[in-house]
């Protein structure tokens, strides 16, 4: 069964001071600090209520309406960074989801949960803000280096959701691009250009990625 056990949302805040001796305690603005929700939220096409992010140009938008981690990575990181007490929402993310990974979850994967109905666009690229977040300076480059980095889902039907929802497959167009998949290719296999391009015309793929990928073979978008 895939479950949304936990729901997380918040707004950007500006925390540190400007001088600081370390880099990590100057002042920066983020939407990284996500809280529990223990009820309904409505989730837009665009966010859950009273979810926003810091960096527009890097984060939101359609494409990136929700983050979902799933839950099955916690055990290990607590243990790998021995912080045993890492709470659901630690990476960001606004669905906490068990009994899939990225190595079932599949570009294009449409789910329905609660009244709402989404689909996934991408992997998550985990940013510096995620080092920042547990002042681990490589987080972020063991995330890519691991595959343990979640991912996005776009919302096709606006919707209440709540914790404790299972999230139902309706769709699986794309069985053969897993999440894991994608992050190979992405991070790791650069020289695979027939992959690349592959997976560049999956209409389902955020245009994003897309974009990445096309530039990578040589080609633009239409």
């Amino acid at each position: 069964m895939f479950e949304l056990v936990s729901l997380q949302v918040s707004l950007p805040q500006t925390l540190g001071t400007d001088p600081a001796p370390d880099p990590m305690d100057r002042r920066w603005t983020t939407g990284f600090f996500k809280q529990p929700v223990a009820g309904e939220v409505w989730l837009s096409a665009t966010n859950l209520a009273g979810d926003g992010q810091a960096d527009l140009k890097n984060h939101g938008g359609v494409d990136k309406a929700v983050l979902a981690y799933s839950a099955d990575h916690y055990p290990y990181w607590r243990s790998h960074l021995q912080r045993p007490e890492l709470p659901h929402g630690g990476f960001g993310e606004n669905f906490t989801v068990a009994g899939q990974t990225e190595a079932e979850v599949c570009i294009g994967d449409t789910y329905a949960v609660g009244s709402a109905r989404v689909q996934v666009s991408q992997p998550r690229q985990p940013c510096w803000k995620l080092s920042r977040r547990w002042r681990t300076e490589d987080l972020a480059l063991q995330v890519k280096a691991n595959g343990r980095s979640g991912w996005y889902f776009r919302v096709l039907q606006e919707g209440t959701v709540q914790p404790g929802l299972t999230l139902t497959l309706c769709d699986r167009p794309y069985p053969q691009w897993t999440v894991a998949r994608a992050n190979r290719l992405m991070h790791h296999e650069l020289s695979d250009r027939a992959a690349a391009a592959e997976l560049a015309h999956c209409p389902l793929l955020s245009t994003n990625w897309r974009d990445k990928l096309l530039r990578r073979v040589g080609e633009t978008q239409p």
